[in-house]
């Protein structure tokens, strides 16, 4: 079994300038807003949105994120160190501490402003956002193992991590990869319950079932993950846990709500390129006539 164990020694720095570190944590995150830009965007466009609805909300959203991200950690998890000095929560950003939970709410606050700047309901804005929302997570998971942090508890499978970075270089889950996957298969199961279903017309589904997918696998995972803080240390559920679980009711309610009590189901505008098709069809019956 030790054989198959993988090693994992994987330099988080990615460029050193003159002192100055790009680590591959920072490139993830790079590349996780883009992602979500990019599918984002094409949601908008399917549904006939201007570009320019789709670069507000990328805007509101990415600023919500990384504020929320930030806070999140130092508020849930260190505020005996942030709250007497304030001004660490900035100066002390590079030493690391982002939080899933506080970029999740400032994710829901960044869709409610830019939903009032682009006139349409907070729910439509949502539904479309919360579909991306499990592939950006899943890139910057991969962020986090590529600094060998977020591990899970040791164990002795055969697809074990042996953290060579860590004190002690212990042999534990790669729970990274874990949350991961599971975020990649609820992408993939919103994405075709999105483009294919009728019932992503009831608004607030899709971002009720990300919530559940994306807080569920959080909260199962958290039993093999180590504690991120030491008080965490005995707690019959850890932080990440109870921070989890009103994400999980509040999704399974507003799922229940759009499915059995959200009778509007306005009708998808077509895509600019479905309009002009759907013109130049009209156009040829003109001529024939």
């Amino acid at each position: 079994m030790e054989l198959l164990t993988i090693v994992w020694d994987f330099d988080p720095v990615l460029i050193n300038i003159f002192g100055f570190e790009i680590r591959w944590y920072s490139l993830m995150w790079v590349l996780a807003l883009l992602a979500a830009g990019w599918v984002g965007g094409y949601c908008f466009k399917h549904d006939g949105k201007p570009s320019s609805a789709a670069d507000t909300a990328f805007l509101w959203i990415v600023l919500g994120t990384i504020i929320g991200a930030r806070l999140g950690h130092c508020l849930f998890y260190e505020p005996e160190v942030y709250l007497p000095e304030p001004w660490r929560i900035i100066t002390d950003i590079r030493k690391g501490g982002l939080a899933s939970h506080g970029a999740a709410l400032g994710i829901v606050i960044g869709m409610w402003i830019s939903s009032r700047k682009n006139k349409v309901s907070f729910l439509w804005t949502a539904d479309r956002i919360a579909i991306v929302a499990p592939l950006a997570g899943a890139i910057i998971r991969l962020g986090n193992l590529f600094n060998s942090e977020i591990i899970g508890t040791p164990t002795d499978l055969p697809w074990g991590f042996q953290f060579m970075r860590l004190q002690g270089a212990p042999i534990c889950h790669p729970t990274q990869l874990y949350e991961a996957l599971c975020y990649i298969v609820l992408f993939a199961i919103l994405f075709l319950i999105y483009y294919y279903t009728k019932i992503s017309r009831r608004e607030g589904f899709i971002f009720g079932a990300t919530m559940v997918g994306i807080f569920l696998s959080r909260f199962c995972i958290e039993f093999i993950k180590i504690d991120q803080v030491d008080w965490e240390s005995g707690m019959v559920l850890n932080m990440g846990q109870w921070l989890s679980l009103p994400f999980v009711v509040a999704g399974l309610a507003l799922m229940i709500w759009a499915y059995f009590f959200n009778k509007k189901s306005p009708a998808v505008k077509p895509s600019a390129s479905t309009a002009q098709s759907t013109q130049t069809t009209k156009n040829k019956r003109h001529f024939k006539k």
